[in-house]
C-alpha cells in the first residue's frame, strides 16, 4: 500500500472532487466508510447530494470556523491510501479499520483522544480510498501531524503484513525528485521521452563525472549549449550554488523553469558536488614512455577492489566507493561506440539510485578511481574495444556485490536499481566483448603450452578450472597467457596474481574474468631478472618470501605442482 498526502484549504472543494465523476469518469459509487465519529452525513447516500455535501463540509469545518485567525491556512488534510493492483478487493470495513489506523498513526485523531481533528473517508474505487480532515483539534489547536507521511508509511508496512498484501519496497528519502504529473504531461506534448528535470539531471551528473573540480564543473554547465545556467553567489562573492533550465522550457507567464541542484538529486547539490571533487586523486598523463598510466587499466583495477571495499571495509568508505563507481558509469556512455551507448546511459540511470542511502559518504576513499574516471576521458575507446569490455567486465562484478550490500543493509530500493543496472550492464558486455576475446584467440599455440597453462589453472583455480577449459573463453586465455610470457611475464605467476584479486564465484563466465585480468596485467613492464632474483631474496618483517619459479611445462600431477610463490 502507498500513501499520498498533501494540504489544501477548500474542504468543500475537495469532497465535490471525492464525490464527483472523476476526471476520466473513473469514480464509480462514491460513499463514505468512515468517520470520525461514525455518524457524518454520506453525500453518495442520499437523494439531495447537493445539500449533503454542504452539511458535511461544515461540519468538518466546524473547528475551522471556531478556531478563526488561529486555524492553519492550508487547513485541509488530504490522504489517499491505495492498494497493489495484484492485491485482493478489501471490504468497506477493511478500509473503515485502514483509515482509523492511519489518522491514529499520523496524529490527526490519536486513539482514545476526544478531541481528535474531525475526518472521513470515502472510497469511490475498488482499490483505494480518500482521507480527508481538517488541521484543528476540538480544543482548537493544530493538530500535531509532524512527519505524517513517514508515520503513515510505516503503518501501511504493518497492515500490509496483516491483511496479507503486496509487501511495497520502501525507500529511505533519498532517492531524487520525480516528475510530476504535470512535468510528464508537459513533456508528451512536446514529444520527448524524459521530462526537462531527467534530462537536466542526466547532464548535471555527467558533467560531475568527468570535472576534475569544481571550478571545471561549472565551467563545462556554462558552455554546454543546451543548458541555461545561473551560478548563485554569497555577498562574500563566494560560490553558494547553481541552477540550471532547459531552453525552451518555460512557465506560464514565459520565463525559464530552473532547477536547482538539490531539486534534481540531493547528492548534486554544489556543497555535495563540492565536496566529491576535491576528494579526487589526479592522474599524471605527462609521463612518458611505458610509464605513462593508462586510466582505463586505473579504473578497472579500482573498480575491480570495490567488492573488497565493500565486503570488508566500513560502510562509509564503501559508500563513497558505490558514489565514485556511478559517476564512472555516468561518463562511459561519453567513452563508448555508438551502438552500446543506449544499453550504458540505462545502466548509469538505473545506477543512480543505487548511488546514495542514509549512510554518509567519505569521499576520499575513493580518490583512486574518481581520478582515474576523469583521465579516461582523454581516450575514447579505440580499436577493437577491449579497454571498454575488460571495465565492464569489471563492473558487472561490482554491481553484483553491490546488490549484495545494499540487500544485506535492507537497502530495498538501492537493491532493486542494482539488479537492474546489472541486466543493462551485461547487455552492455555482451555487445562489447565478442570482437576483442576474438582478437586474445591464437591458434597456432603448442599443444604442449597449452596443456601446461591448464596444469597451471587446475594449481591456481581447481574449482573452476574444468568450467574454463571447456568454455569458449579457454582460447582466449590461452592466448592472453601467451602474449603475457612473450612480453616477459611468467605465465603461472600472472595467472595467480589473476585469481588473487577477487574470487570467482559471482561470475557467469569464470574464464572470460581471467581474460580481462591476465590481458591488463601483462600490460605492465616485466619485472627484470635482477628485480626477480631481489623479490626472492626479500623478506618483509612478518611474512615469508615468496619463490619465483616456475610450474614445469611437462603435465605433473596435482600435488606435485604447489602454488607458485607458496612454499612446500
Amino acid at each position: 500500500m502507498i500513501a499520498k498526502i498533501t494540504s489544501g484549504k477548500d474542504t468543500a472543494k475537495l469532497i465535490g472532487y471525492l464525490y464527483g465523476p472523476g476526471r476520466a469518469n473513473e469514480h464509480t459509487d462514491p460513499h463514505l466508510v468512515a468517520s470520525w465519529d461514525g455518524f457524518a452525513p454520506d453525500p453518495g447516500r442520499t437523494n439531495d447530494f447537493k445539500a449533503t455535501k454542504q452539511r458535511l463540509a461544515n461540519a468538518l469545518d466546524l473547528r475551522v470556523k471556531q478556531a478563526g485567525a488561529r486555524a492553519p491556512k492550508q487547513h485541509v488534510w488530504h490522504c489517499s491510501v491505495r492498494a497493489a493492483p495484484e492485491d485482493r478487493i478489501l471490504t468497506d470495513d477493511e478500509w473503515a479499520a485502514i483509515a482509523q489506523r492511519v489518522v491514529a498513526a499520523t496524529g490527526i485523531a490519536p486513539d482514545d483522544d476526544p478531541d481528535g481533528c474531525r475526518w472521513i473517508a470515502v472510497r469511490h474505487a475498488p482499490d483505494h480510498i480518500h482521507i480527508a480532515a481538517t488541521k484543528v483539534r476540538g480544543d482548537l489547536r493544530p493538530a500535531r501531524h509532524w512527519n505524517d507521511y513517514l508515520t503513515a508509511d510505516r503503518e501501511l508496512a504493518t497492515i500490509e503484513k496483516e491483511y496479507g498484501l503486496r509487501e511495497v519496497v520502501r525507500g529511505d528519502r533519498t532517492a531524487a525528485p520525480r516528475p510530476t504529473r504535470a512535468e510528464k504531461e508537459k513533456a508528451q506534448r512536446a514529444g520527448q521521452a524524459a521530462t526537462a528535470r531527467e534530462q537536466l539531471r542526466t547532464t548535471v551528473r555527467t558533467a560531475v563525472s568527468i570535472a576534475a573540480d569544481p571550478e571545471e564543473f561549472l565551467t563545462l554547465l556554462t558552455s554546454t549549449d543546451s543548458l541555461l545556467v545561473e551560478i548563485q553567489h554569497f555577498p562574500s562573492g563566494d560560490i553558494r550554488g547553481y541552477k540550471v533550465a532547459l531552453p525552451g522550457d518555460n512557465n506560464a507567464v514565459g520565463e525559464p523553469v530552473w532547477f536547482s541542484g538539490s531539486k534534481l538529486a540531493p547528492d548534486l547539490s554544489y556543497p555535495k558536488i563540492r565536496e566529491r571533487l576535491t576528494a579526487v586523486e589526479h592522474v599524471d598523463q605527462h609521463l612518458s614512455g611505458q610509464r605513462r598510466p593508462n586510466p582505463w587499466h586505473q579504473a578497472t583495477a579500482a573498480t575491480e577492489r570495490i567488492p573488497h571495499h565493500l565486503d570488508h571495509g566500513d560502510d562509509t568508505a564503501a559508500q563513497a566507493h558505490l558514489a565514485a563507481f556511478g559517476e564512472a558509469l555516468d561518463a562511459l556512455p561519453r567513452l563508448a561506440p555508438a551502438h552500446i551507448r543506449p544499453q550504458l546511459r540505462q545502466a548509469a540511470t538505473a545506477f543512480e539510485r543505487a548511488t546514495r542511502s542514509r549512510i554518509h559518504a567519505e569521499h576520499h576513499h575513493a580518490r583512486a578511481l574518481r581520478g582515474a574516471v576523469r583521465a579516461m576521458r582523454t581516450q575514447p575507446v579505440t580499436g577493437d574495444g577491449a579497454l571498454l569490455a575488460m571495465f565492464l567486465d569489471a563492473a558487472i562484478l561490482a554491481v553484483i556485490a553491490a546488490t549484495r550490500w545494499h540487500d544485506l543493509r535492507r537497502h530495498q530500493q538501492q537493491t532493486i536499481a542494482a539488479r537492474e543496472t546489472l541486466e543493462h550492464l551485461r547487455t552492455a558486455y555482451a555487445q562489447a566483448a565478442p570482437r576483442p576475446l576474438a582478437a586474445l584467440v591464437r591458434n597456432n599455440t603448442p599443444a604442449r603450452k597449452v596443456e601446461r597453462y591448464a596444469e597451471q589453472l587446475r594449481s591456481v583455480v581447481p574449482a573452476h578450472a574444468d568450467r574454463i577449459t571447456t568454455d569458449s573463453s579457454w582460447d582466449a586465455l590461452v592466448g592472453a597467457l601467451a602474449t603475457a610470457e612473450e612480453a616477459g611475464h611468467d605465465s603461472a605467476r600472472i595467472l595467480q596474481q589473476a585469481a588473487q584479486i577477487r574470487p570467482l564465484d559471482d561470475a557467469r563466465s569464470p574464464g572470460e574474468v581471467l581474460v580481462w585480468r591476465v590481458h591488463r596485467l601483462a600490460q605492465r613492464p616485466a619485472p627484470s631478472a635482477r628485480a626477480l632474483a631481489a623479490r626472492a631474496r626479500t623478506t618483509i618483517p612478518g611474512t615469508t618470501a615468496r619463490p619465483t619459479r616456475s610450474v614445469p611445462s611437462a603435465p605433473q600431477p596435482l600435488k606435485s605442482a604447489p602454488l607458485p610463490g607458496r612454499r612446500r
